[in-house]
């Protein structure tokens, strides 16, 4: 895909949604990193499912600490993985309590730090709270990615900077949603609803579906 199709590309994703975000629901920068650490293997609707309890119980680090990794589980028990993640939930929480006041650091090795903090979920913090113009890749985008021909790469890392080189500097902090957004609910992984497709006559895929 060539540059002037990439950005006609994102011209199209911004145009049908101006402001998107994440569907995550979260009430402060803690509530979204803890959300987006819980989302690993685990859709988004499931984890709203399960953060609107654990949130309401424990809204703050403090309060997930004395609520301690049991309480957490009993919470997020539906999310695959539900004990480590509650284990990493309760140990970032101290981690931010002793190292940054309790507040959600910006800063990508500080946040790379935590427990069940990776390069994704610290994109996805970096851009949804800070706004940084960041992409956080996750299966989504890396199929779409390579499907249209909009960044090839043979790993997530190779998508990451094929995208930060090529998405125009001015959508690059909403790309990251529109992108999961379209994969989610477009250019879905087994069959693409290409006959829904705002760029479809830009996309380089070769079996598009009627």
């Amino acid at each position: 895909m060539n540059r002037e199709s990439v950005r006609e590309f994102f011209r199209r994703l911004a145009a049908a949604n101006p402001h998107p975000t994440t569907e995550l629901e979260y009430g402060s920068p803690f509530q979204l990193l803890v959300a987006v650490v819980l989302s690993a293997q685990a859709t988004d609707k499931s984890v709203n499912l399960a953060t609107r309890g654990l949130f309401e119980a424990a809204p703050t680090p403090e309060a997930m600490i004395t609520l301690g990794e049991e309480g957490v589980a009993a919470h997020i028990r539906t999310i695959g993985l539900y004990r480590n993640k509650a284990r990493n939930v309760v140990a970032l929480s101290h981690l931010l309590l002793e190292r940054h006041a309790g507040e959600v650091p910006r800063d990508r090795v500080a946040l790379e730090a935590l427990p069940g903090v990776g390069r994704k979920t610290a994109n996805v913090v970096l851009n949804t709270v800070f706004g940084e113009p960041v992409m956080a890749v996750d299966t989504h985008i890396f199929r779409l990615a390579n499907r249209t021909g909009l960044a090839p790469g043979k790993d997530v890392l190779a998508v990451e900077n094929a995208l930060m080189r090529r998405v125009p500097k001015d959508y690059l902090r909403d790309a990251h949603h529109w992108l999961i957004l379209h994969g989610r609910y477009v250019c879905t992984a087994r069959k693409p609803k290409c006959a829904e497709c705002l760029v479809r006559d830009l996309c380089e895929y070769r079996d598009k579906t009627a």
